[in-house]
């Protein structure tokens, strides 16, 4: 019944042999991504895709040496390659956004679409349209509520992940799993049952912040992007996406906290948003401080 609207599965990796001298959580294998998409590319797409990975190389080295570098030029990253990137990622059958347009619509004139989308963007002119507003079943008998972005939308918040990842992949630990290329909650799961299995442990803590999506402080989560984003045209459009609204019933609703899920289905959910989220987890004063003032309520459990 909701199939429409899910994302693309997520990548589960197999269980990790536990070998002395590694890092518990860096022993998980990663697996590639499924291969039919790639199975259908033709040469020029995927000469696209290795011209994006060059590109976005330069930025991970910068990263990854530079530890307080603030990346000030940006957008030029934001090409037909790296939008043609996204668009090819994105699942074929979810469901459209407010303007009504699916993958199939859109790959019909594909080339000069990303040509003019391409154009919006370096002109200023791009402006994301309100997401629409859908509900899936929780395991639990409740409704979780998504916000589904229009293709366009989806694209350019795909190349943005594309250039966010190639920064922040440098900053984060071995042990973060959640919201990141490659990882998942399998990964984190075979990680834990290795640690747990191999080493006294006296204590599992298990938290979660309730509701984060729709109560987070959005000039937190550009707090964050501005710590290592100097580029102020980026911000622009992570600024555009917060506060482009959702549709439901017809009346659009602008909030001033909190970023829909569901915008982006690339992975699992809002793309930027996580990507922003997972940063501030990230053990930093910054994200210290924010989370702090983030958490109205924890729930956690821990065992001998």
């Amino acid at each position: 019944m909701h199939d429409s609207e899910k994302s693309d599965s997520t990548i589960v990796a197999m269980k990790p042999p536990n070998k002395a001298g590694l890092p518990v959580a860096e022993a998980v294998e990663r697996r590639a991504g499924a291969k039919g998409n790639a199975d259908r590319q033709s040469t020029p797409r995927t000469q696209s895709r290795k011209r994006v990975t060059q590109a976005l190389s330069r930025v991970r080295q910068a990263a990854r040496h530079r530890k307080k570098e603030r990346f000030t030029a940006l957008l030029h990253h934001l090409n037909v390659d790296t939008l043609r990137t996204a668009f090819l990622a994105l699942k074929r059958k979810a469901a459209p956004g407010v303007d009504g347009v699916r993958w199939q619509d859109y790959e019909a004139d594909l080339e000069p679409n990303l040509e003019d989308l391409h154009r919006e963007i370096h002109r200023g002119a791009y402006r994301p349209q309100p997401s629409r507003r859908t509900y899936i079943p929780k395991a639990d008998g409740r409704q979780r509520p998504l916000a589904v972005a229009a293709l366009g939308d989806k694209l350019v918040q795909g190349a943005c992940v594309m250039v966010l990842n190639a920064i922040y992949e440098e900053d984060f630990l071995g042990f973060s799993y959640g919201f990141r290329p490659g990882r998942g909650p399998h990964d984190a799961l075979d990680a834990l049952s290795v640690a747990i299995t191999s080493r006294k442990v006296n204590y599992i803590l298990d938290a979660d912040v309730r509701d984060f999506f729709a109560s987070v402080s959005q000039d937190w989560l550009v707090s964050f992007l501005e710590h290592r984003v100097g580029d102020k045209r980026i911000i622009r459009l992570v600024r555009k996406w917060l506060k482009a609204g959702i549709l439901e019933d017809g009346i659009v609703t602008v909030a001033d906290s909190g970023t829909g899920q569901g915008r982006l289905h690339v992975g699992s959910h809002d793309k930027i948003g996580r990507r922003l989220a997972s940063r501030a987890a990230h053990p930093s004063s910054l994200a210290r401080s924010a989370l702090r003032r983030q958490t109205p309520k924890v729930g956690a459990g821990c065992s001998n």
